[in-house]
């Protein structure tokens, strides 16, 4: 068998057994995304047969840019994007529509550079559909107008954000910019990465909320608090979360305690495929009272509790990766183009700060013509899936497959499929 059909077959086989692992809800999800895809390249293809030409670009005559004769440094690019109407940051095979893609589609487009192979590429964190970011961090080695013992000279050097924010949508903006030595990763040099995650208050105990996610600060084996991705090789479910608080953002203009917007704030070195969202599932149903803070801790007792009990993961929209740390300062940031943000962020919050003035005002006609007063309901669409109308504590539920038995299926398959070909 040659190496592109071994490849290919191990390829199959590995999607097979993520597929194996998911729910329903995700395969669902899986489905639909997929029958939307074909729907676009079907799209694209009826245009390509339309008008041939399309298929050229109109740099096609364009002499190339010649990468040789320039200059290069090595920095860190900050950006803010609003991951709402995006497949996630990470570029990915089944969709065009990622962060990462129209990074690499700017930085190419404007030459910054020449190919992501050859940028000395590193990216902060992997933020999932629908999930925000005010402060993703690249490193990467970037086209520089200044010879290298010029380079200090930031004010004097090409506008990074302002080149690419010409190309970036809207809701993709680069804010600052950062030199570094060459060997420095956005990844690797990261100290800490701090998430918050918006939420209104609804019937909410909010302290409850907070004594629970006390428990988690320190280092723990999260394996009952996340999704383990045993298909990707990771094994070690340890992690070490510096400090969390669950509490109240801004209070409702009303003085209607249901409209308060409250806030997680959890930072960790790293985190695991899902963490957070796992996390804030288990916290909604303790400020519900439907669990106890210590449920927290029981589920961290890894002897007591191999196996993680299945529940419901919390929405990804009020996600956002808030921060991340770097022991360097010298961000350069140009301030005509901070005006232009600016405004690109007023617009959006006018027309949205709008719309939820005017539903707001909507639900307290509704409200103050009911007589039952008790109509907090905003919660309940942040648990994603099917909730049972007969609640099932955690600890008495259906449970996923222990660590070590995926483990072990992942070799037993592995074996399997080396011994076929």
């Amino acid at each position: 068998m040659s190496d592109t059909r071994k490849e290919k077959k191990q390829k199959i086989t590995l999607q097979k057994e993520e597929l194996e692992l998911l729910d329903k809800s995700e395969l669902i999800k899986k489905i639909l995304l997929l029958e939307e895809n074909n729907k676009q390249l079907k799209a694209m293809l009826n245009r390509v047969n339309e008008n041939p030409k399309n298929i050229s670009t109109v740099y096609t005559s364009q002499k190339p840019f010649n990468f040789l004769k320039c200059n290069k440094r090595h920095i860190l690019l900050k950006f803010y994007y609003l991951g709402w109407d995006y497949n996630g940051f990470v570029v990915q095979e089944s969709t065009n529509d990622t962060i990462e893609q129209h990074l690499f589609a700017a930085l190419t487009k404007s030459c910054c550079i020449e190919s992501r192979e050859t940028s000395n590429y590193h990216r902060c964190g992997r933020t999932d559909k629908g999930v925000s970011s005010f402060s993703q961090v690249i490193s990467l080695d970037i086209r520089s107008n200044l010879k290298p013992e010029d380079q200090h000279k930031l004010e004097a050097e090409l506008p990074y954000c302002k080149i690419l924010n010409r190309l970036l949508p809207s809701n993709i903006r680069c804010i600052a910019w950062c030199p570094v030595p060459s060997n420095f990763s956005a990844r690797f040099n990261c100290k800490f990465r701090t998430y918050k995650y918006f939420f209104p208050r609804g019937k909410l105990n909010i302290d409850t909320m907070d004594k629970a996610v006390k428990y988690i600060i320190g280092e723990h084996d999260f394996r009952n608090i996340c999704k383990m991705d045993v298909a990707n090789g990771v094994i070690n479910y340890k992690r070490r979360v510096i400090d969390a608080k669950v509490s109240l953002s801004r209070k409702n203009i009303r003085n209607v305690p249901g409209y308060d917007i409250c806030e997680l704030i959890i930072t960790s070195q790293a985190f695991l495929w899902h963490q957070i969202r796992c996390l804030m599932g288990l916290l909604l149903l303790i400020g519900q009272g439907k669990e106890e803070p210590q449920v927290m801790l029981e589920l961290l007792d890894i002897a007591n509790c191999p196996r993680k009990p299945q529940y419901n993961l919390a929405h990804e929209l009020p996600l956002n990766l808030w921060y991340c740390e770097y022991e360097t300062k010298e961000w350069y940031i140009d301030k005509e183009e901070l005006i232009n943000t600016l405004k690109v962020l007023q617009n959006d919050w006018t027309f949205n700060t709008i719309k939820s003035v005017m539903i707001e005002n909507m639900l307290s006609d509704l409200e103050n013509s009911m007589d039952h007063k008790d109509l907090s309901f905003q919660n309940d669409a942040l648990l994603i899936g099917v909730q049972s109308k007969i609640y099932q504590p955690l600890m008495k539920r259906v449970t996923c497959e222990s660590l070590e038995n995926k483990i072990k299926h992942y070799k037993n398959k592995k074996k399997r499929k080396e011994m076929s070909d």
